[in-house]
């Protein structure tokens, strides 16, 4: 089964908030959604929710556009947290469970379970306006897991955790994907994104300009190479000049570099050694930050 993003378009009047937008998330897989504020993450899955309407495009579930039924399947966590702040932990998750069709047992049931596993079993006779920021993000996904869905689309799920809660909430979603259920979510922590997600989607100004796994993007970054001495080594002179060889960063210690040219990376480690003990050469790897930073500042270019 598989969610599909088909080339979505949302205007609103002259501004065009998505432009063709189109991914798919497969079963059993994360994807992290990522982009600057504004870029259409929040647009996209309020469409998918059917709360917003697309100018053009559609979403699809298991080939099939999303209806009323199959929305009922979807588990959501908004931005904007949704809860009832003057009503009980416990009453509101039971609640919005049978809402989605369980049984009244069923619900209390799921009530509690997902209350434990997610720490704030104790909490379940409190009003949701009295608990901390992360743990009302706690109960944010147990109302978005109560009724075992069977997609689980999150919007920024990890704002405001502490360490803890991070830990509990990735298990959470690495165990909902392991059940086989696609699960999409939006983050600007992207160290959690390259940890988590099977695959990345980066997302500018309502079109996707990037999609693939951590390793098929740092690709895009061309063929980052660095090289580390012992001890500090003066730079400048014999950096200058290199045919084939971009040079993106130096320290008395370091150098990265680009390969434009097949080989002449062993040509400069030959210099390299020539002036100093050189402790690392090898293949660099890009931070996704610097991967996102560049798909989101750099034109398009023309086709």
């Amino acid at each position: 089964m598989r969610l599909d993003i088909d080339n979505l378009t949302k205007n609103y009047g002259d501004l065009k908030a998505l432009d063709n937008l189109t991914f798919s998330v497969d079963s059993g897989e994360i994807f992290g959604f990522v982009g600057s504020n504004g870029a259409g993450k929040s647009t996209t899955m309020r469409i998918a929710l059917g709360v917003l309407d697309a100018t053009a495009g559609e979403v699809r579930w298991d080939g099939r556009p999303i209806d009323f039924a199959s929305r009922q399947r979807i588990g959501y966590m908004p931005e904007e947290r949704g809860l009832y702040p003057k009503m009980k932990v416990g009453d509101q998750l039971t609640y919005l469970a049978k809402l989605h069709g369980l049984s009244s047992k069923a619900a209390e049931t799921a009530m509690e379970e997902w209350t434990e596993r997610l720490g704030i079993a104790e909490r379940r006779k409190d009003l949701v306006q009295s608990l901390s920021l992360g743990n009302q993000q706690r109960v944010q996904l147990a109302a978005a897991l109560v009724h075992d869905p069977d997609v689980l689309i999150l919007d920024e799920p990890f704002s405001g955790l502490d360490p803890v809660a991070v830990d509990v909430m990735s298990n959470v979603l690495i165990d909902k994907a392991r059940s086989g259920a696609p699960v999409i979510f939006s983050s600007h922590q992207l160290d959690l994104v390259e940890r988590l997600c099977t695959r990345i989607g980066i997302i500018r100004a309502g079109s996707m300009v990037a999609v693939g796994t951590a390793d098929e993007l740092r690709a895009r970054g061309g063929d980052r190479w660095a090289l580390t001495f012992t001890q500090a080594t003066p730079n400048a002179p014999w950096l200058a000049g290199w045919e084939g060889i971009d040079v993106l960063e130096t320290s008395d210690k370091s150098i990265t570099f680009l390969v434009t040219q097949p080989g002449a990376q062993h040509s400069l480690l030959a210099a390299a050694t020539a002036i100093g003990d050189v402790e690392f050469f090898g293949r660099a790897r890009i931070p996704l930050a610097d991967l996102f930073r560049d798909a989101v500042t750099t034109a398009p270019k023309e086709s």
